[in-house]
């Protein structure tokens, strides 16, 4: 077996999204002011920064105005200056305006491309001195004899569909360092292990989640007004699933929408993209996409579950940072501030962390977090995305009434519940009939996948692995249905006809993958376990 090369770093960063990005920022600025030396690395899975990152996105400034006061003269992509904001409740013909919940107003914030941001992030992180490594996924954390985490390897290259070495074969590399922060995004492949391991979250509640898809339109003029900003919840979802959707026009004519859909929803016959394709026909949506052409697709899993789902963020070695630890606000349907902040805050307390040259866990991140605006934010809507479990019109009270006459100080704190639990039996539930696609307005998924530039190598092991290879049929199907064919947004997971005793098996076309983790999150059985591919892999978004 060939030996890995090693190599040595102060800090390495797992995940170059808006937290990881703006540690190492951090972590530089520190060390330029001090004039100590700290090295830090940033890897990142996709083919290059900014890959792999899909959302929205309306970016609130506070966490950038901290990090890079001059954003502005140093070029940033923030342009489009949020203009106007409108809520809508959609009913199956219509839409009934409602106030704009406080949270969402966006006077002084930008609708962005957050890929684009991150390319910049990327470029003023390697201007202070930051090396960054991207096409190379972090497969696996290593452990010195006491446990502790002493950094991560890249996964092995040019293996074959069996594991076995091609001639291409490459071994990964090792990349050690005195503090390991992970900043993989939502559900993090190696964040799984080290909560399992560390038992980080022994004193949080269960993590919920939601699933993203995203369409990028080029309209004509007369259907586009840059800055607009318009939010709706109700059709085609039933009150008793959680989701809603965005539209948010950028400039050159182009506009982003998309769809969220909770994934404590209960009902296996759901499909989250078939949702999103019938969103797109109701009339009041429909005319602003109308003469327009579809340019990208994607879908990515987000943590929705808030202040009370967070885990603990030190252990031996290593910190969480941004979505893999769930700082997303869902109320405000934005966490790019609230990742960059949480970045920040562990930045500064692992630089103060190494100045002491001390043993053990950063021991106070948490509570340097805890003192900050992000602490207070979130934890003054906590209540808000558990109380729609009661169903949407009991959620959009309880929102009024926890956010205008208790504003946020409610003396209790609603619990979470663990998504893959929530689904019915297939016989229990009621089947959804959905129309198909018209090619013009509402589209398949392969032809979406298509459009998101998604490529991997097919003779690789594959990065969806089962733990129990008969339970897709013996009980998924048998008991649910099926559901992994259905919410899964990229079409990966396909039951066909086989002459085995069954007559059927799951087939699973992992080319397609997005990397949006949803069947890690929502398989019933929790048999799917989603690891990295082959690094450089997968999506790669434009714009997005």
């Amino acid at each position: 077996m060939s030996e890995r090369e090693s190599m040595e770093f102060d800090v390495v960063i797992v995940g170059g999204g808006p937290s990881g990005l703006a540690a190492a920022i951090r972590l530089r600025q520190l060390a330029v002011k001090s004039r100590k030396d700290c090295s830090v690395c940033v890897l990142e899975k996709g083919s290059e920064i900014g890959a792999h990152i899909l959302s929205g996105a309306v970016i609130e400034t506070r966490a950038l105005d901290e990090l890079i006061p001059d954003w502005k003269d140093k070029g940033a992509p923030l342009t489009v200056e949020a203009k106007s904001d409108v809520f809508w409740y959609l009913t199956e013909p219509n839409h009934i305006r409602l106030p704009t919940p406080p949270q969402m107003h966006n006077k002084g914030n930008y609708i962005v491309s957050l890929g684009n941001v991150c390319r910049w992030l990327a470029e003023q992180a390697e201007a202070l001195g930051v090396e960054i490594y991207p096409g190379f996924a972090a497969a696996e954390v290593l452990h010195d004899e006491s446990g502790a985490v002493v950094g991560v390897a890249t996964g092995d290259m040019g293996l074959d569909k069996k594991g076995e070495k091609t001639a291409a074969y490459e071994p990964g590399v090792e990349l050690r360092a005195k503090v390991t922060v992970f900043a993989e995004g939502c559900r993090g492949s190696l964040t799984k292990e080290l909560e399992a391991k560390f038992d980080l979250r022994k004193d949080a509640q269960p993590q919920t989640y939601g699933i993203g898809i995203k369409e990028l339109w080029e309209v004509p003029a007369e259907n586009h007004e840059q800055g607009r900003i318009i939010h709706t919840v109700g059709w085609p979802l039933r009150n008793d699933t959680y989701g809603g959707s965005f539209m948010y026009h950028l400039d050159n004519n182009q506009i982003a929408v998309g769809f969220v859909v909770g994934l404590d929803y209960t009902n296996p016959w759901l499909s989250p993209f078939e949702e999103f394709q019938r969103f797109k026909t109701h009339p009041s949506i429909a005319p602003f996409l109308k003469g327009g052409r579809r340019i990208a697709y994607g879908a990515r899993a987000l943590s929705e579950g808030g202040y009370q789902s967070i885990p603990a963020l030190s252990f031996p070695g290593g910190v969480l940072v941004g979505d893999t630890a769930g700082f997303l606000n869902v109320p405000k349907i934005k966490g790019s501030h609230t990742a960059m902040k949480s970045g920040m805050v562990a930045a500064e307390a692992v630089f103060d962390h190494l100045a002491a040259d001390t043993s053990g866990p950063v021991a106070d991140y948490r509570e340097r977090l805890s003192e900050t605006w992000v602490w207070r934010e979130l934890k003054k809507v906590r209540n808000i995305r558990p109380a729609f479990r009661f169903g949407l019109l009991a959620g959009i009270a309880y929102s009024a009434l926890d956010t205008f006459l208790l504003r946020g100080h409610a003396p209790w704190t609603l619990s979470h519940h663990e998504d893959h639990r929530s689904l019915k039996k297939a016989n229990a539930a009621k089947k959804i009939a959905y129309p198909k696609p018209d090619g013009a307005l509402t589209f398949d998924r392969l032809s979406s996948v298509y459009i998101s530039n998604t490529n991997h190598a097919e003779d690789q092991p594959c990065h969806l692995t089962l733990k129990d290879a008969s339970v897709p049929v013996s009980v998924n199907l048998a008991d649910y249905g099926g559901p992994e064919a259905r919410f899964c947004p990229a079409g990966v997971y396909e039951f066909v006809k086989d002459d085995t005793e069954d007559g059927e098996k799951l087939q699973i076309n992992a080319q397609n993958c997005v990397h949006c983790k949803t069947c890690d999150i929502k398989d019933p059985t929790q048999n799917i376990n989603w690891v990295v591919p082959q690094g450089g892999d997968g999506p790669n978004y434009p714009n997005m």
